[in-house]
């Protein structure tokens, strides 16, 4: 039993660590490297090279109108900003709209590929020196492109991210608030790990590179915005940050929406940690490894088994110590299943449109982790499509 004991501290551990005890340990080390006096490079005065502005689109015929005044409104030189948009299987009418607006350069196949397969194709026909990533279905700040292109003044920057944000409203159901309140924390998270270092990763709705790092990725990679930019920061350069360039889009419509969009982020998350082992290595990529392993592989990986055997282990040490008594290990095991009864709560509730945020956070903390389970499942049967799989959103 002492085994036991000692396996289920071990288990705690990784969990505190993973979604918790890191953001700690970052916000340290970034209070040390302040005060070291190592501060950030100062932005190259006049620094406006050319930019296209990149969409994969597969069916967006409702959101083009609205995209397109988007894009044109953004505070960036017209003539430096180039549209491109590849849409790939699209039969609704997408194309066919697109070619009506004057400076949108649109690249079609009739054959659906998936959007790694529109974006391997579309690169061929990027002549600008950064590429920026966007949604068709996601709207940017008016300040993105300018603040993006400002972060590759410094040479050693490979790739910007930018900031996902979701509209909240004051009704939000357990996915809109539990997914607002997930990318507030990873935001914040996203900031810190820039200024150690480097972003492990950036979001799909906003993100840029140097057109020239770009490296074509495997036709059925689930992640692209994953494996290319930190393929980008294996070669040497950082992905940079800057929450002031954001694309915003509604939450997902329900729970059931938010773990199917969940589910293959999980099953991507696997795949990209199988694909890039080799930034495993610490002593080869140090403190990119450190982040890598702390903020990612974590979270897809041992956290969720961690919770699941804590569950497991503590009823055991518990039923040991005496199940129904004060004891330390029947107190933790007790505290677990008031948790997961908040998120069935959580859930029994948010079906019946009862809205109570206190519960939402265990409820989407649930379905994060329940999505990992599943997500492996489809990892290991091989059955998660590269084709888009759009979330319905609110």
């Amino acid at each position: 039993m002492t085994a036991l004991k000692i396996i289920f501290w071990i288990l705690l551990f990784i969990v505190f660590y993973a979604y918790i005890g890191y953001g700690i340990l970052l916000y340290i080390l970034v209070k040390i490297k302040r005060l070291s006096g190592r501060g950030k490079m100062e932005a190259r005065p006049g620094f406006e090279p050319d930019v296209t502005l990149f969409i994969a689109a597969y069916n967006e015929k409702d959101f083009i109108a609205e995209k397109i005044k988007n894009s044109l409104e953004l505070e960036y030189p017209r003539e430096k900003l180039h549209l491109l948009w590849v849409t790939d299987g699209s039969d609704d009418g997408t194309p066919e709209v697109l070619k009506q607006y004057p400076g949108v350069e649109v690249h079609h196949l009739p054959q659906r590929s998936g959007k790694i397969g529109a974006m391997n194709r579309g690169m061929h026909f990027v002549k600008t020196p950064i590429t920026v990533f966007c949604d068709a279905n996601t709207m940017l700040g008016r300040e993105s492109i300018r603040r993006i292109v400002k972060l590759f003044s410094d040479p050693k920057v490979g790739c910007v991210s930018g900031e996902k944000r979701i509209y909240s409203k004051d009704k939000d159901s357990a996915a809109g608030a539990g997914e607002g309140l997930y990318w507030k924390y990873e935001s914040t998270l996203k900031k810190w790990d820039a200024e150690l270092y480097s972003v492990v990763g950036a979001a799909g709705e906003l993100f840029a590179i140097r057109t020239e790092l770009f490296q074509e990725v495997e036709r059925d990679t689930l992640l692209d915005d994953f494996i290319i930019s930190l393929r980008v920061a294996q070669k040497g350069y950082t992905i940079q940050y800057d929450p002031e360039a954001y694309a915003i889009e509604t939450a997902s419509a329900n729970v059931k929406e938010e773990l199917k969009r969940k589910i293959r982020i999980s099953a991507g998350g696997i795949q990209s940690v199988v694909r890039l082992r080799s930034l495993l290595n610490v002593f080869k990529y140090g403190t990119l490894s450190f982040q890598y392993i702390s903020h990612r592989v974590l979270r897809w990986t041992l956290a969720p088994l961690s919770l699941l055997f804590m569950l497991i282990i503590g009823f055991f040490t518990a039923w040991q110590e005496g199940i129904f008594k004060t004891g330390l290990y029947s107190i933790l095991f007790w505290l677990q299943v008031l948790f997961y009864l908040a998120a069935l709560l959580g859930w029994y509730l948010e079906n019946r449109s009862i809205r109570l945020k206190i519960l939402f956070v265990p409820y989407y903390f649930f379905i994060m982790n329940l999505s990992v389970f599943l997500g492996l499942k489809r990892y290991l049967k091989g059955s998660q499509s590269v084709n888009w799989e759009r979330a319905k959103r609110g």
